[in-house]
Order: structure tokens, then C-alpha cells, then sequence
């Protein structure tokens, strides 16, 4: 099958003709996107974008061919277009097959919210997905069918990772499968941070009007081959969590690792928590726990630390590093044994990692010598558990900067 992406913005497109906000400031060239349709082998027409019959000779292609138009979006979605010549757009019923004259067969699937999903399985048997703005497949991969991974996958992956991971999780989103990204938007970053933020999650981006063929990409994203460690640094609401919790948000099966614990009393900082957790995909499992050496060293699905500076308190706590005496008496030898032994199973882990640390060297210098302490050990923490990692990021004000 050949699939050209007429558009792969959101419904009203980017930029928006009435919106001066820095993301549509930022949306020419390449990075302008109309309303996501795509043609498939210039029989079937998936979804309308403003203009289709200049989107398609942009794009070098006729729509004069197509046979068959099929809407995806809810029955109160964008205003249709609908060119002459082009037979009416219609919606194939949840869970019922078309068969076209071509011979594609094109199935209808449920959706967790508003709107259509499409299998189309071409004549010699490749198969794409393609999913409406904020949809996921309702259920794991119920009524899709046999036949192991999908080809192409096209879906909201900014808005809907979670979509991402119950097909991996079906074994639907395999290491050969071209993860597309698509109804893109003012909820994503312009340039550079989009690619990137979307790489992180085995997808990608293409500009509108480029032309594939499905089953011959050959450069999906396999978990295995993303960066196994990722450290990601950061001051106080620097964005640092989110950053580390948006990694993970496209795989399934993740375990959240909180090392703050709870604190009697503190209403403040149960708040705290929930909102942390209220955030986190509810396929997460979530362990409060110091005791990270023992996870490190499983097998298992993805691990996120959240955060290494509590880790490092509760450490300095056991050994009395509080204490100038028991400091000096085998406190810091102590300290630097466990810390050795964190970074030796880190090394190590047959995990993929993702840690989350405060940045606490570029503020003021602390009051008290246990304050300097504590700031000196983070900051030998940091680097050392950097060293070990493929991936490191600095947040500032939201933006993640890569450093390594």
C-alpha cells in the first residue's frame, strides 16, 4: 500500500488563521499542518482536510481515483469539504468490513471515546491502523484480528501515549512498525522539542503531503534499542517530573517508584502526592520505597525513580550524616558505599531507567554545614549516576535541554 498524509494537524489545523500564540508563530514550513487525511493507494480517502484536491496535487497525487471516503471523527467534528466528483463520506459501523473493488478491506473499530478506528488491510496483506483525534482502541486490540504487529500505526500519540501503550501491550506495536503521529496541535511543542518529545515514544512526524509505503519502513522504534538510562535533572517546578513521567507515558506496565514515602501530619504534602498521582497513566503500578538496589537488579518492565534527592535524605538519615561525629566516624564511608552500590546496579540493570534528581548546585549557598552537606553529597550523587547514563536532560522553566 502507498499512504500519502495530506495533513497531519489537528482539526482546525496550524497555525490558526485567527491565533497569535507562539505555537502557531512557530508552525511554517514544514511545521504548518492542516486537518489529518490520508490517502490510501489513491483509492480511499481517510478523513477530509480543507482543500483536499490542492492537498493532493501538492502532494503530487489525484484524487480523481478515489472510490471511497470514510469520516473517523465524531458526528460533531470539523465542518466537511467535500470537493465534486468525490463520492459522499460515509462512517462504516463499529466492528462491521468493507471490501472495496480494489481489494482493500477496511474494518471498523470501537473506540474508548467519540469517533471510528480503521484496519485497513491492503491487497497483499499489510495493514494499517488509524485512530481520530484522542482515541484509543476500546479494550486490548479487540476486533482487530490476527496477524501479529501492524505495519503503520497513525494516532494522537501527544495527546493519547496511553493509546500507544495498549498497543504495545497487545503486541499490536512491534520493533518493525512505523509509529506515525498525526492531528498534531497547539498541545505540542514547535520544531526541534516535538521530534524529540516523539522520539522518546518510538514515533515520529512527518510534514504534510509526504508519501510512504506501508511495510518497507524499516526504522521503528524497538524499546529495547531506546536509551536504556535517562537521568533527568531539574530545580523546583522546573517541569523535571513531567518530563520523566512523558518518557514512559507510550509503554505499558510501568512502575513508579516514589521515594518520598508519607509524612504523618502533613496535609501539604499529601497533596502533593495525589497530584503526582493523578497525573500517572492508571495502568502504572507505583512502589514507595529507598530500597532501589533490589528493583535495579529484576528483570521487569520500566522503572521511573521520582526522586533520587529523597533517596539521598533518607540514605544520609540512616547513616547519621547529621551528626559531625558519626559523620567523621564512618557516616560518609557509609554514604559512599550505598551510593557506589546504586550506581554499580545501575550499570546493570537489564531495565530501562528513568530517574529524576534536583538540581541544587547553581542556588545559594546553604546556611548550615548540613545543608552544604547534603548540597556537596547530591551533587557527587548526580554525577556519578549521570556517568552511567545514555540519556541525560536538564529542565529549565518546562524545557527540557538535552545534555547528554
Amino acid at each position: 500500500m502507498e499512504l500519502t498524509l495530506l495533513g497531519t494537524g489537528e482539526p482546525a489545523g496550524l497555525p490558526r488563521s485567527d491565533c497569535p500564540c507562539a505555537r502557531c508563530a512557530a508552525a511554517v514550513g514544514h511545521e504548518a499542518r492542516a486537518a489529518t487525511a490520508l490517502l490510501v493507494d489513491s483509492t480511499l480517502l481517510l478523513d477530509l482536510t480543507p482543500g483536499p484536491a490542492f492537498a493532493a496535487a501538492r502532494a503530487g497525487r489525484s484524487l480523481s481515483g478515489v472510490r471511497q471516503v470514510l469520516l473517523s471523527h465524531p458526528h460533531d467534528g470539523p465542518a466537511l469539504e467535500v470537493p465534486a466528483g468525490l463520492p459522499a463520506p460515509v462512517r462504516v459501523p463499529d466492528r462491521q468490513e468493507l471490501a472495496l473493488i480494489s481489494g482493500h478491506r477496511v474494518r471498523a473499530l470501537a473506540l474508548d471515546s467519540p469517533g471510528t478506528g480503521y484496519l485497513v488491510t491492503g491487497p497483499d496483506g499489510e495493514r494499517l491502523l488509524y485512530l481520530p483525534p484522542g482515541a484509543a482502541l476500546a479494550g486490548t486490540g479487540s476486533g482487530t484480528g490476527p496477524g501479529g504487529p501492524y505495519d503503520v500505526v497513525l494516532l494522537d500519540v501527544g495527546r493519547r501515549p496511553d493509546a500507544l501503550a495498549r498497543l504495545r501491550e497487545a503486541g499490536l506495536v512491534g520493533a518493525a512498525t512505523d509509529v506515525l503521529a498525526v492531528h498534531l496541535g497547539h498541545d505540542l511543542p514547535p520544531g526541534p522539542e516535538l521530534h524529540r518529545r516523539l522520539a522518546a515514544a518510538g514515533a515520529r512526524a512527518v510534514p504534510d503531503g509526504t508519501s510512504l509505503t506501508v511495510g518497507e519502513f524499516h526504522g521503528g522504534v524497538d524499546v529495547s534499542q531506546l536509551p536504556r538510562r535517562t537521568l533527568v535533572l531539574g530545580g523546583a517546578r522546573s517541569g523535571k517530573s513531567v518530563e520523566a513521567e512523558r518518557r514512559l507515558a507510550a509503554f505499558p506496565g510501568v512502575v513508579y517508584v516514589a521515594t518520598g514515602g508519607s509524612r504523618d501530619g502533613d496535609a501539604e504534602w499529601a497533596a502533593r502526592v495525589a497530584r503526582h498521582r493523578e497525573r500517572r497513566p492508571a495502568s502504572w503500578r507505583t512502589e514507595e520505597t529507598c530500597d532501589l538496589v533490589p528493583l535495579l537488579e529484576r528483570d521487569g518492565p520500566p522503572l521511573l525513580i521520582d526522586c533520587l534527592a529523597l533517596w539521598l535524605t533518607h540514605t544520609m538519615d540512616e547513616v547519621g550524616a547529621w551528626d559531625d561525629t558519626r559523620w567523621e566516624r564512618g557516616g560518609a564511608a557509609e554514604l559512599a558505599t550505598r551510593v557506589r552500590t546504586l550506581v554499580e546496579a545501575v550499570r546493570h540493570t537489564p531495565r530501562q531507567l528513568v530517574a529524576v534528581s534536583n538540581e541544587v548546585g547553581s542556588g545559594v549557598v546553604p546556611a548550615t554545614p548540613a545543608g552544604r552537606r547534603f548540597r556537596d553529597e547530591l551533587g557527587r550523587l548526580n554525577a556519578a549516576f549521570a556517568a552511567e547514563c545514555e540519556h541525560v536532560l536538564l529542565t529549565v522553566a518546562g524545557v527540557a535541554l538535552p545534555l547528554r
